[in-house]
């Protein structure tokens, strides 16, 4: 029997049941401590062995990898879930929810940027321009607004997160509400060009950060 047909074979209950024991608490240990949390750690934490970790994740990157997945999952089906009120409020409920979701999974949502999971993130800028339009269409986001506007507050409540940590945990939530009274302000021209589409996937790439590493 080779590897791989190891690995196509279905795991057992208790495997799925460890395994799922293992996601959560690196969720749960990444998100208190970092990415720099041991796989001893989450181990312990999952009431398993070591081994049961690494048997099904090579190492602690592909698990970083798998919980910032899910992560990205979710919001997406927030953002769905968002849209689906069809009453323009979308935007602003979705935001919300992923500066939750940035607060809940401090330790490691700076790695939802240059994911390897690139088709879930362009799903995801996807439905956020859908809800802008919805918004728009309602009224409730001033016309001049665009995609970029709106990955920039993301960015926004990432730093904002990471920065106040557990301190002040909901210090992004007063600067959201600054940045939506303002998303509905209208006649009130921009100075600068927002980031385009093409910008944003180099961003999201990690190609800016490159740069600045040979750079330096």
């Amino acid at each position: 029997m080779t590897a791989r047909d190891t690995q196509d074979r279905p795991m057992r209950r208790d495997a799925v049941r460890n395994q799922q024991l293992v996601i959560e608490a690196a969720r749960e240990v990444v998100s208190e401590f970092g990415t720099e949390a041991s796989v001893e750690l989450i181990a312990s934490r999952a009431g398993v062995g070591v081994g049961t970790v690494y048997r099904r994740f090579p190492n602690k990157e592909a698990l970083v990898e798998e919980i910032v997945g899910q992560m990205l999952s979710e919001l997406v089906a927030e953002a769905r879930r968002a849209l689906a009120l069809g009453d323009g409020t979308g935007l602003e409920v979705y935001l919300r929810a992923m500066g939750q979701s940035l607060s809940t999974h401090r330790g490691y949502a700076v790695k939802a940027v240059g994911h390897s999971k690139a088709a879930c993130v362009e799903q995801l800028r996807d439905l956020i321009t859908d809800l802008l339009a919805q918004a728009q269409e309602f009224g409730r986001i001033g016309p001049d607004i665009v995609l970029g506007d709106i990955m920039a507050i993301s960015w926004a409540l990432r730093g904002i997160v990471e920065t106040a940590g557990p301190v002040a945990p909901e210090a992004w939530q007063r600067h959201l509400d600054i940045h939506l009274a303002g998303l509905r302000a209208h006649g009130t021209p921009a100075i600068h060009a927002p980031a385009t589409r093409e910008q944003l996937t180099l961003i999201s790439s990690g190609a800016g950060r490159a740069s600045c590493a040979r750079d330096a």
